[in-house]
């Protein structure tokens, strides 16, 4: 059995609620990712920021708000660390999200992205050509 520990990213760019916006766009443009954890100051998962979430700003005309609290979302799906593999990926077939966060004890330790599974898939599908 595969385990999520197995195949997650734990070199984790995170934001809190407070984190102003565009601050947390500048961090998904500079590191050329599509959703940050959204985490409070124990490393529980309060939500995600997805390039999704942010497209919201076209219409906020008005600016009402600057915090990434007010665009995140926040049911988030999370697995453990100690999870099967099987499991995450028949959860990111049946979703539109593009990854899951994977915790431990509570607190948030990985990220699960469908391009995380693929790499996983050619590396053990593929280790000979």
């Amino acid at each position: 059995m595969f385990k999520a520990k197995t195949v997650m990213s734990t070199n984790l760019i995170t934001v809190k609620r407070q984190t102003p916006v565009y601050e947390a766009i500048r961090t998904l443009v500079d590191h050329n990712v599509t959703g940050l954890p959204v985490v409070n100051d124990d490393m529980t998962v309060a939500g995600i920021i997805t390039e999704k979430d942010v497209l919201k700003l076209l219409y906020d005309t008005e600016n009402k708000s600057d915090k990434v609290e007010d665009f995140m979302t926040k049911g988030v799906v999370a697995f453990n660390e100690e999870d099967n593999l099987v499991d995450i990926t028949e959860c990111l077939i049946k979703n539109s999200f593009r990854r899951v966060l994977i915790t431990s004890g509570g607190k948030l330790v990985g990220i699960i992205s469908r391009k995380d599974i693929i790499s996983y898939i050619l590396k053990i599908r593929h280790q000979d050509k």
